[in-house]
């Protein structure tokens, strides 16, 4: 995730790898009411067949999806070997060929070679984010495009005739990122922009002359420019007033246009373009949500454009030169997620993604039906046996309104109430959507109410809403956290007395937070590798993130002019006040949220003479990837909260 992006700031955890969390699932469509709570109240319980954690882990995760030269094969990723590895299989269906093979670390695909069978893949090493472009040769060896120590790289793109392609990386200076252009035979490299300024690249455009760069004013307010590559002139193309967040798209493939989202003209962000020539800006798609991808086939055919509808993402194909939206056929239930387009514009592959149904990878010949190339569902879960999520909406104690997503057991009634989490995203600046969630589903079908909830300051609900947490961690954000709570005991199929607190990241925060601030508030606690000291995140941030630094600084507080702020916000400095069951979990080569983080609250908590649990995993980073990590992870999760929320709640804490 790129810092810059205003989705979420860096701290936010990549859900997908490490929660579970995969990709939006089935929702109403827009402009229809979501499912209310009663919904959620009123399902019929039914006995559901229990599974352990290693039935749900023993579904099988698949993401990305790009053609082969002729459009015969697909490069995917997958974690069907128990860590992410780089995969081909025939557009017809059929099997899997190893692309990669580590045990060890991960491997995600990034590409095919326009012309030929070789491929770009993209790994880092242990969890470190310290990712590399690879390139691997029809033979099966494999070359490091970006060697070096301590250095970051990622691919921008093949230009349109797929004779270059271009790749940031800030080995010359590690805070900022410059922009190579890399020849596709020879693999010889030539910097084209040298980055000095800390601006963000974003796209380069399939001519090779334009670079679209973004900057981060602070999280809510951001700039875009455009640089001629052979001139080195930069634009400003992002004048406006007040608070506003302009991200870069894609490049139309006639060279003329930046497409680029903005939100300066109301709450949401609103597709546009720029001339190139004349610098002139034109309305392109609006939504009532924020509209937050839009890319080109390669010939300018079509325009995919994603929107994110009240935490479900709908994906839509438009006829590029009128912007008539075009027809697919019936799919089954789920949402589209990672459509890309074949060169020749002929079909599309794509995932759908359910509550019940991780992401399955298809192909779309246009004009055809889609054919299923995955089936990622352990075939031993029955898919009834897991939950829907319903979005549900409380006013929280200054009246606004609060939405989450929520998960219901299906054992859990008035007559016989659950357990019940608030489950909080990564950020700040975060959500929490509609998605397969392997832990979640693996909680609720063990009996657990979940309420994902997206408090003040995160992301999909308009920019107001955004900033409504800025400069307020630790106080109005964690507030709605216990006004969850309160919405949770209102439910009848919920014990009023079992009511816990999760969450990773920025959510981890939150947690401690909860429970150091507002104690007596939850019965237990799970920290997933989140901050308790700001003072020593802030200054220990990666050197990458530089361009974003001041952004941050203005939205948690800078710990050079705000130290004390920061030591009254931090759990840390407040430890003795947590009086019940934590659990804390952390990956040892995290460089986001580092260990020290994770053991300084430990050590402190323990003081206080209850039970901690603390589990750390040395090959993990900020987030944990690994199948046999997830199944050690996520089952004591459930073991401790079995422990201390279903069964030991009753029992009061200890006295502070």
């Amino acid at each position: 995730m790129s810092p810059a992006r205003r989705t979420a700031l860096p701290l936010a955890i990549a859900l997908a790898l490490s929660l579970g969390a995969c990709q939006p699932a089935t929702a109403p469509a827009e402009g229809e009411a979501a499912a209310p709570a009663a919904a959620a109240a009123e399902a019929i319980a039914r006995p559901a067949k229990q599974y352990a954690i290693e039935d749900f882990v023993a579904s099988t995760g698949v993401m990305g999806a790009s053609f082969s030269a002729d459009e015969s094969r697909l490069l995917f990723s997958s974690n069907r070997r128990g860590v992410w590895n780089v995969y081909s299989m025939p557009v017809a269906g059929g099997e899997w060929t190893d692309v990669t093979s580590s045990d060890t670390d991960n491997s995600y695909a990034v590409s095919y070679f326009p012309a030929d069978d070789r491929v770009l893949v993209t790994r880092d090493q242990g969890g470190n984010e310290l990712d590399h472009l690879y390139a691997i040769e029809a033979d099966g060896s494999e070359r490091d495009l970006t060697p070096g120590e301590n250095l970051k790289a990622a691919f921008l793109g093949f230009t349109a005739d797929g004779s270059a392609f271009h790749v940031i990386s800030n080995e010359r200076d590690p805070r900022y990122f410059d922009v190579y252009r890399y020849d596709s035979a020879s693999y010889e490299r030539t910097r084209v922009y040298e980055n000095t300024t800390g601006l963000e690249p974003a796209i380069v455009s399939g001519d090779g002359k334009w670079l679209a760069l973004s900057q981060s004013n602070t999280t809510n307010d951001s700039d875009l420019f455009v640089v001629e590559l052979a001139t080195g002139q930069s634009t400003k193309v992002s004048e406006h007033e007040g608070q506003a967040a302009f991200s870069a798209q894609d490049f139309s493939p006639d060279g003329q246009w930046l497409y680029y989202t903005a939100n300066d003209q109301g709450e949401f962000a609103q597709l546009r373009r720029v001339s190139l020539a004349t610098w002139a800006h034109e309305p392109v798609q609006s939504a009532d949500w924020d509209i937050v991808a839009a890319y080109f086939s390669k010939n300018g055919k079509y325009l995919a454009v994603a929107t994110n509808v009240d935490g479900s993402t709908r994906v839509k194909l438009h006829d590029a030169a009128t912007g008539a939206e075009q027809p697919l056929p019936a799919l089954p239930a789920g949402e589209i997620r990672g459509l890309r387009i074949a060169d020749s514009e002929t079909k599309m592959a794509f995932y759908l993604n359910g509550d019940r149904q991780p992401n399955d990878l298809y192909v779309l010949e246009f004009g055809g039906e889609p054919k299923q190339l995955t089936t990622s569902l352990n075939p031993a879960i029955d898919p009834a046996d897991l939950v829907d999520s319903s979005v549900v909406r409380f006013k929280s104690f200054d009246g606004m309104e609060i939405p989450n997503i929520l998960w219901k057991p299906h054992q859990a009634t008035a007559d016989a109430p659950a357990p019940a989490l608030v489950w909080v995203h990564g950020g700040p600046g975060g959500q929490t959507t509609r998605a397969h969630s392997a832990v979640i589903q693996y909680l609720a079908n063990h009996g657990y109410v979940v309420l994902g909830i997206n408090n003040r300051g995160s992301s999909g609900y308009g920019k107001t809403f955004f900033a409504a947490d800025d400069g307020k961690h630790g106080r109005e954000p964690l507030w709605d956290t216990v006004e969850a709570k309160k919405y949770l005991q209102s439910l009848d199929y919920v014990d009023d007395d079992r009511i816990g607190i999760i969450g990773g990241s920025y959510g981890g925060y939150m947690v401690l937070s909860a429970l150091a601030f507002q104690p007596g508030e939850f019965k237990v606690g799970v920290n997933i590798f989140g901050v308790s000291n700001w003072i020593r995140t802030l200054e220990s941030i990666p050197p990458y993130w530089e361009s974003f630094r001041e952004a941050l600084y203005q939205e948690v507080g800078n710990p050079e002019t705000q130290r004390d702020f920061l030591i009254e916000t931090s759990p840390l400095f407040h430890a003795d006040k947590i009086n019940v069951p934590l659990m804390v979990l952390q990956g040892a080569n995290d460089p986001r949220v580092i260990k020290p983080e994770s053991d300084d609250i430990v050590a402190a908590v323990e003081k206080n003479g209850v039970p901690v649990e603390y589990v750390v995993f040395d090959d993990e980073g900020h987030g944990f990837s690994k199948k046999k990590n997830q199944i050690e992870g996520y089952g004591r999760i459930l073991a401790f909260l079995d422990k201390y929320l279903r069964d030991g709640a009753a029992t009061p804490p200890p006295a502070p």
